[in-house]
């Protein structure tokens, strides 16, 4: 799925305009970084993958940035632990 971006926020609207799914986050650390503080998707929507795009598409943009993440908010905290090739950007303290 393609998903909108806008400064901090990567997301999909239905038809009507009304949220399906988002991810925001936070640039930190100088701009060597960003903190994923919120994953939602719609309950219509769950099941369909669409969380873990939009963690993955936060992964590319920092990849592509050379940035490292830190994933504070619950979901994005299980992608990391589920998926080595994101612990290679995770951000630590």
């Amino acid at each position: 799925m393609d998903f909108d971006y806008e400064a901090g926020r990567f997301y999909k609207n239905d038809d009507t305009g009304k949220l399906l799914a988002e991810v925001t986050f936070d640039t930190f650390a100088n701009g060597r970084a960003y903190a994923i503080n919120h994953t939602f998707v719609r309950d219509d929507q769950r099941g369909k993958g669409l969380a873990a795009q939009l963690i993955k598409v936060v992964v590319d943009k920092a990849i592509a940035e050379d940035k490292k993440i830190l994933p504070l908010c619950s979901y994005a905290r299980a992608q990391f632990d589920k998926n080595p090739e994101y612990q290679a950007i995770e951000y630590k303290e």
